[in-house]
């Protein structure tokens, strides 16, 4: 795929993509593989994009991918995936399992053109994908203490994703439909990879793995 180069056209592509975004499940989706993806980045603009692959009852891991590169795209909010998605998309497809489910540190539907990283890369890969981001890009009620409270995150009168508590008295994160999935079944998904930290395993893997790679890259060419 050939990706925009500027603002303008990212945002094109964004307008004209997000109408394909399915925000239903399909009802024998069985997640049993799920992976978690996460793109940091070095103060040299060295980035690393990395692919965590667990299963998801175990939460043991299966495979990863780490790829390291550069971006060129300028560092515009609304437009993360258009500096992320090359190097996420070679990752993803360097891994030797396939995943059920993809779990991105960002957000899905619940962005303002209604179509965040988690929505692109679920359209270009068809593979199921929910955005767990860890902090929303609108105002928020917040939820009860209890883990698996949960208030709703609108964006003009719609409801785009939910501000969900997954450890009692921890902050919460906020959820949102990436693709083909809901968003009961999505805060469901996350909820089950979190039986421990705030963060779902995928994205607490990821994270640590980012990290690692990004301070020594020879452990992960």
């Amino acid at each position: 795929m050939t990706w925009p180069t500027t603002v303008d056209e990212a945002i094109a592509l964004q307008e004209k993509l997000r109408y394909l975004v399915v925000t239903t499940t399909d009802p024998d989706l069985d997640v049993r593989v799920v992976a978690g993806l996460d793109v940091g980045y070095a103060a040299d603009d060295r980035l690393a994009a990395v692919v965590v692959v667990l299963d998801a009852t175990t939460l043991e891991p299966l495979d990863e991918v780490v790829v390291h590169g550069t971006t060129d795209f300028p560092y515009v909010p609304g437009l993360f995936a258009f500096r992320e998605m090359p190097s996420l998309m070679t990752a993803l497809g360097k891994l030797a399992v396939t995943p059920d489910l993809l779990v991105c540190d960002g957000q899905g539907v619940a962005h303002p053109r209604r179509f965040g990283l988690a929505c692109h890369l679920g359209v270009e890969t068809g593979i199921p994908s929910i955005g767990v981001a860890k902090s929303p890009m609108v105002s928020f009620a917040p939820p009860g203490d209890a883990r698996g409270s949960h208030t709703d995150l609108v964006m003009d009168d719609d409801v785009v994703g939910r501000a969900l508590r997954t450890q009692s008295g921890v902050k919460p994160v906020f959820v949102s439909v990436g693709h083909k999935i809901d968003l009961d079944r999505a805060c469901a998904e996350v909820l089950r990879l979190a039986p421990r930290y705030r963060l779902p395993e995928t994205t607490r893997q990821a994270d640590q793995l980012t990290r690692l790679s990004l301070r020594d890259p020879t452990e992960h060419p």
